[in-house]
């Protein structure tokens, strides 16, 4: 089937069963950060480890993620997000289903790996369905579906557990799976592929090191990123006296904005032709952003409250525009392999977040590992690969020089 035989309803009802197959995963993924201040609280549980409980699902998805992309790039992406939502369903029932740090870790990392194949297969639907020229819009509104996903965790899992208990609450991730799982039996198409060369089948790793900077800056990235998505919560439970119902309204509220961060981020790198000048500005942004959010944590000032959001949504700006790149630059025979070790790498950073920046937070409070956080947000800055990207065919490049390194 070629791209032009597929009308642009259906088109675009792909992009929404993709967004919301990522964002079901995103529910699975994340969710159990949510989970932190009853089991802290309630179930006499370390800080860390009640974060090593939350990033059982990171750890899943980090050991499932190439293995998902071989599958995409061997029989397609439908079959990857079907298998995949349905496991990740069956997988959090088993978890609501018993009790314990150890039986919830367990069925937690396996609904992680499960959950991998959205991100897997989901993008490769976006790329291989829309045109370049507005590949970067699709792509944004596809990863938006990661912070509100985030946002309907917060609003639903933490108020469960909070009034029914953690097994209540890991029912959440089943229901958004299936809700998933049908939109992409209804609507999404394996995209079309060309004819296999040797250009295509070539690694794009060999002799050029754009794919592994790109990965590179994308690790450093998530380490601010997931440190506001784990404990931004628990900060405003604990330090600011928030209730948990409140707490989680205004996460889900930063994870709004977060969503329209990453849709703003796709079409300004349509316009300028670039996703990697794009990149660069966003890592420049949450150096300043979470500098200030420590800053005002450590006085104590209410505007810290407003400077999460803030750093919240400059924190995932970059995912789409990283993982728009490694899907394009890769081709259509090794991008799902490309997106797997992207993720990979993400989620190992990931999983290592919140148990060791619950540790930080025990020793020196949150304020002194938010602003921590921009540290790996200034190493990031001189590794984005401005000057090694070639523009993007048909788009409006912008003339103006660009320092890279």
């Amino acid at each position: 089937m070629e791209l032009a035989t597929v009308g642009t309803a259906r088109r675009w009802g792909m992009l929404a069963a993709s967004t919301a197959a990522q964002a079901a995963g995103a529910v699975a993924l994340h969710g159990p950060a949510f989970l932190i201040p009853v089991l802290h609280r309630r179930g006499g549980l370390s800080l860390p480890a009640a974060g090593l409980v939350a990033a059982a699902p990171t750890i899943g998805v980090m050991l499932s993620l190439v293995a998902w992309g071989l599958l995409v790039d061997r029989r397609g992406e439908r079959l990857a997000l079907l298998s995949g939502l349905a496991a990740a369903g069956a997988c959090s029932v088993a978890a609501a289903w018993g009790s314990g740090v150890v039986w919830w870790s367990a069925w937690l990392v396996l609904a992680g790996a499960a959950a991998g194949a959205a991100n897997a297969a989901s993008g490769r639907v976006v790329v291989g369905w829309f045109p370049v020229q507005r590949r970067g819009l699709a792509m944004g509104i596809r990863q938006m579906a990661q912070p509100l996903g985030v946002g309907v965790a917060a609003v639903t899992m933490a108020p469960l557990a909070d009034a029914h208990g953690v097994r209540a609450a890991l029912l959440v991730p089943a229901v958004a799976a299936v809700l998933a799982l049908t939109a992409v039996a209804l609507v999404v198409l394996d995209p079309p592929r060309p004819a296999r060369t040797v250009e295509h089948t070539a690694s794009p790793y060999r002799g050029d090191r754009t794919l592994a900077r790109v990965h590179g800056v994308s690790m450093l990235l998530v380490v601010p990123q997931f440190l506001v998505w784990t404990f931004g919560l628990a900060w405003l439970v604990d330090d600011r006296g928030w209730s948990a119902g409140s707490a989680g309204v205004l996460v889900a509220v930063t994870q709004v904005a977060g969503a329209l961060g990453r849709i703003a981020a796709g079409a300004w790198s349509d316009r300028v032709g670039s996703r990697m000048r794009p990149l660069r500005w966003v890592a420049v942004s949450v150096v300043v952003a979470m500098l200030a959010l420590g800053a005002t944590a450590a006085a104590g000032w209410a505007v810290a409250a407003f400077l999460l959001l803030v750093a919240s949504t400059v924190t995932v700006a970059d995912n789409g525009l990283a993982f728009t790149a490694v899907a394009e630059r890769a081709g259509p025979f090794w991008s799902g392999r490309a997106l797997g070790i992207q993720n990979t790498g993400q989620f190992l950073t990931a999983s290592l977040v919140p148990p060791l920046a619950g540790a930080l937070v025990e020793q020196l409070g949150y304020a002194a590992a938010f602003a921590g956080a921009a540290a790996f947000a200034a190493v990031a800055l001189p590794l984005v690969p401005v000057r090694s990207e070639a523009p993007l065919p048909g788009a409006r490049v912008s003339r103006s020089p660009a320092p890279s390194r």
